[in-house]
């Protein structure tokens, strides 16, 4: 017997849509959009050692469902380059995930910020 995915349109197999399941209860991830600044703690291999280190950022973007869904985080790095990296969201070298502050957007990708520099590039609180 074969599942559905999430999507609906593919068939899948049982065992594959029960472990997908499986690392999905395993992980806890807060509620996040796009806007959203977090705070996550990377894990990184240098050799023989790991390390944790932070990255706080934007969320631009989040795609996919289910165990294979990503999303686009961008900072400001040095030299006010901007640096963006896409993290699966059930990875495992993710070990940290904070959100710092809300945005309020209204849109759900925010590519439109590559584009803008200084206060342009800044969102607005979303207060409650």
């Amino acid at each position: 017997m074969r599942a559905l995915s999430p999507k609906g349109n593919t068939m899948k197999n049982r065992y594959i849509a029960s472990f997908e399941a499986a690392q999905i209860a395993e992980k806890e991830i807060p509620q996040f959009r796009a806007g959203d600044t977090v705070k996550l703690g990377v894990e990184i291999k240098e050799g023989e050692k790991k390390r944790v280190q932070t990255f706080e950022g934007v969320v631009i973007a989040r795609s996919g469902n289910g165990i294979d869904a990503t999303f686009t985080v961008r900072k400001i790095g040095a030299n006010s380059v901007g640096v963006e990296r896409i993290f699966p969201l059930y990875s495992e070298s993710l070990k940290s995930f904070d959100v710092v502050r809300r945005g309020k957007v209204r849109r759900a990708k925010l590519h439109y910020l590559r584009g803008l520099t200084g206060k342009a590039a800044k969102i607005k609180e979303l207060r409650k």
